[in-house]
């Protein structure tokens, strides 16, 4: 029989995913929504606080272990900007191409386009629980004014990774997935799990 988590959000790619990790371990993994849980605040400076806060608040109001991820890029030559506010950089309403826009003009002044994608996964196995299990990944390329690829969604088109000559949104879904941030992160939660 497995046992059921709340995923601390609604995200398709990121539900089936995680899943495909996750059930061989016996677990179900079911997005917030399927219980009603409005999206909860984030107002944290780091991904871990805001990660954490994702995963009680779903915990708290399911009953169920949680797990949360926040995730975005930085880029070394703005202080690690977007950071945490990778999703509304350019405010709101959320705009991938906005984003993207903000992100290049605010970088045209800098030589160093360096940058990397950081990923942190929380699970709690109830609200209160005082040693949550915490994962990361980090990938590094850079980013580019012009966009690439018709893969993957936010940066992807611009992040630039300069081993493979390609940016995330050209590569493959099993390549993507065995490279990036995301994938590191959930695989070393697996490992944590087991």
């Amino acid at each position: 029989m497995s046992q059921t988590i709340v995923l601390a959000s609604n995200n398709a790619g990121k539900l089936k995913e995680f899943n495909q990790l996750l059930t061989p371990l016996g677990f179900e993994l079911k997005p917030q929504g399927e219980f009603q849980v409005p999206e909860a605040e984030e107002p944290h400076p780091t991904f871990v606080e805001n990660a954490l806060a994702k995963a009680r608040h779903a915990s708290r109001l399911t009953g169920l272990p949680a797990l949360a991820d926040d995730s975005g890029i930085c880029v070394l030559a703005l202080q690690g900007a977007p950071g945490v506010r990778s999703a509304r950089y350019a405010g709101e309403p959320k705009s991938d191409q906005r984003n993207n826009e903000k992100l290049v003009a605010d970088l045209a002044a800098h030589a160093d386009k360096r940058a990397y994608y950081y990923c942190v996964l929380v699970f709690v196995r109830h609200a209160e629980d005082p040693q949550p299990i915490i994962a990361e990944g980090r990938w590094d390329g850079e980013v580019i004014a012009d966009p690439r690829g018709a893969g993957g969604f936010g940066y992807d088109p611009y992040f630039l990774l300069p081993q493979q000559g390609k940016t995330a949104a050209e590569l493959s879904a099993e390549d993507k997935n065995r490279l990036s941030h995301r994938g590191q992160a959930m695989r070393l939660l697996v490992e944590k799990l087991r």
